[in-house]
């Protein structure tokens, strides 16, 4: 019998949305021979003859709420409570529907495994009341799951001196995206910047992807040509942006494209990639950018830095973009694109992505107790310690301390 496996808190499959979504659909690419998987999908996204009973050897399981915004308390709680009847392992992504794990534990022998999905809390677009609650549901996720899983060396940090235990570090693949795919004649009619050398910008249009300075910086700049890629419709930021920026010639705003092809054509053909994100961890899109060779300019925080190996160009404000658009010499761009697509082949690559995940699956099943982040001679008196002449194990405590209020 295979191991049934529920993959809650994504839009649903086919992917057609975002990183949890590709991230599903790769596991049940490779894993469906080994575990039996229900994915949990709003049937808001795909219409009714779009909804098929499985995908690639996945059962898929509708629910009618949204699986973004404050929906997804919600959405992720229903599909939470259905998987409790036909799953034993619960592999959830984000943390919306966190709230339920305490009785889950308690009540079900089912194993939790949760992606954080970066810290969540953290984010402009929600409001105080949405980041109070997903404050308290992270801290729910990481101390009621049986495994927690960080995308990102740096989110691990994050949760390791919050929650004094150690997640797992498993990194989305980028493998999926098409080397040299060359443009037709009828994608340069479509697309006519095909035809010059621009610069690309994947994102969802919202405050902390700092989508308003890198347009600013280059309708400054009209020498240099903007591609962004996004969901401007969703939001009246978007709309403002897309209404303030399309009329400059050297900015091409495009609304969100899920055919890969096409998206590997627009990305793939690009001179450069432009990377805002301040918050999260490894942002899918850059990572894409990075396994197709891109030379990377990102927003400076430690995720990016992390996720490009502190081999990209960082900018922090609109004055560092400016000063880089300026300054930096194909050698220098030619360099760094030799570093990305290496970091990318070496680490983000789906087939690993999955094994680990089987890894974390079979885990689940003898994880009794969390790794603590210290070890607990460290936690001894420091009589006790310099008794046995270890008294310098103490420094580890004093030194997370310290961290902490960095």
């Amino acid at each position: 019998m295979k191991t049934k496996v529920a993959i809650i808190g994504t839009v649903g499959l086919p992917a057609r949305y975002g990183g949890f979504e590709t991230l599903t659909a790769h596991l049940v690419e490779e894993l469906s021979d080994t575990y039996d998987f229900t994915v949990y999908c709003s049937s808001k996204k795909y219409s009714r003859e779009e909804r098929k009973e499985s995908w690639k050897g996945s059962r898929l399981k509708y629910i009618p709420l949204e699986a973004n915004g404050i929906q997804s308390i919600f959405y992720d709680s229903w599909s939470i409570l259905h998987a409790l009847r036909c799953s034993d392992v619960l592999l959830i992504l984000g943390v919306a529907g966190a709230w339920l794990l305490p009785f889950v534990r308690l009540f079900t022998n089912k194993k939790i495994i949760i992606s954080i999905d970066g810290i969540e809390w953290k984010r402009d677009k929600w409001p105080l009341a949405a980041k109070l609650y997903l404050w308290w549901a992270e801290n729910l996720a990481v101390k009621y799951s049986h495994i927690d899983i960080s995308d990102n060396e740096s989110i691990q940090d994050y949760t390791s001196l919050r929650y004094e235990t150690i997640s797992r570090v498993i990194e989305y693949g980028a493998d999926h995206t098409k080397l040299n795919v060359f443009p037709s004649e009828q994608d340069l009619i479509t697309y006519p910047f095909l035809s010059k050398s621009y610069a690309v910008k994947v994102c969802r249009i919202e405050p902390e992807n700092n989508v308003s300075t890198i347009l600013k910086v280059f309708s400054e700049n009209p020498e240099h040509h903007l591609v962004v890629v996004g969901n401007w419709e969703n939001s009246p930021y978007g709309k403002d942006l897309k209404r303030t920026f399309s009329v400059f010639e050297n900015i091409s705003i495009l609304d969100p494209i899920y055919d890969q092809h096409t998206l590997d054509i627009i990305r793939g053909n690009a001179s450069l990639y432009i990377h805002g994100h301040s918050a999260g961890g490894t942002n899918p899109s850059l990572v894409e950018a990075m396994f197709l060779g891109l030379p990377v300019i990102s927003y400076g925080v430690s995720y990016n830095r992390t996720t490009t190996g502190d081999q990209a160009f960082y900018f922090s404000n609109e004055e560092e973009l400016k000063i880089l658009l300026k300054t930096l010499t194909k050698n220098d761009l030619k360099n760094c694109s030799l570093k990305m697509k290496k970091i990318a082949k070496n680490k983000y690559v789906w087939k690993t992505v999955a094994e680990k995940y089987s890894q974390v699956i079979q885990e689940s099943f003898s994880v009794t107790k969390k790794n603590d982040v210290y070890p607990e001679i460290s936690k001894l008196d420091q009589e006790v310690l310099a008794k046995y002449n270890v008294n310098h194990l103490q420094n580890i405590q004093l030194f997370n301390n310290a961290k902490s209020r960095i």
